[in-house]
């Protein structure tokens, strides 16, 4: 079984993927589409493809731990994936993972439109990591 983790965002949704063991990410992709619907079927496709066992959404929260309209919007997208993926779907703070997303790519020289395109993916890679290492205690 693997688990699938989501960056859930307006333009591009960023997804990473753990090995069958779920003990590290395996693969990470972003979906660029602005309407949740499709995003949702195309990870419902990734679901079958990849024989995923459990979603991991990433819940916005503020610095002191309240939640905005954005995480809203992620709780919603989350119900939307458990409906038509029929699996659990956890919701994991994600607090800072864009902020380290950015921080990991400037690191390697990734400026620019190369950044934008893979940052989500980054961030992606960064929830599913703090979920396994949780799952791993």
């Amino acid at each position: 079984m693997r688990i699938l983790a989501v960056d859930y965002g307006d333009a591009r949704t960023g997804i990473a993927i753990s090995d069958l063991l779920c003990s590290l990410v395996g693969s990470t992709t972003v979906i660029h589409s602005r309407k949740p619907d499709q995003t949702a079927e195309r990870i419902r496709q990734l679901v079958r493809e990849y024989e995923v066992g459990e979603l991991v959404v990433g819940l916005p929260k503020n610095m002191d731990g309240s939640e905005g309209p954005r995480a809203e919007l992620c709780r919603d997208f989350a119900q939307m994936l458990e409906v038509i993926t029929d699996l659990p779907v956890r919701l994991w703070d994600e607090r800072r993972t864009t902020v380290e997303a950015h921080q990991i790519l400037s690191d390697h020289n990734y400026h620019g439109k190369k950044r934008k395109n893979t940052v989500d993916a980054v961030a992606a890679s960064l929830i599913l990591e703090g979920y396994l290492s949780f799952r791993g205690r």
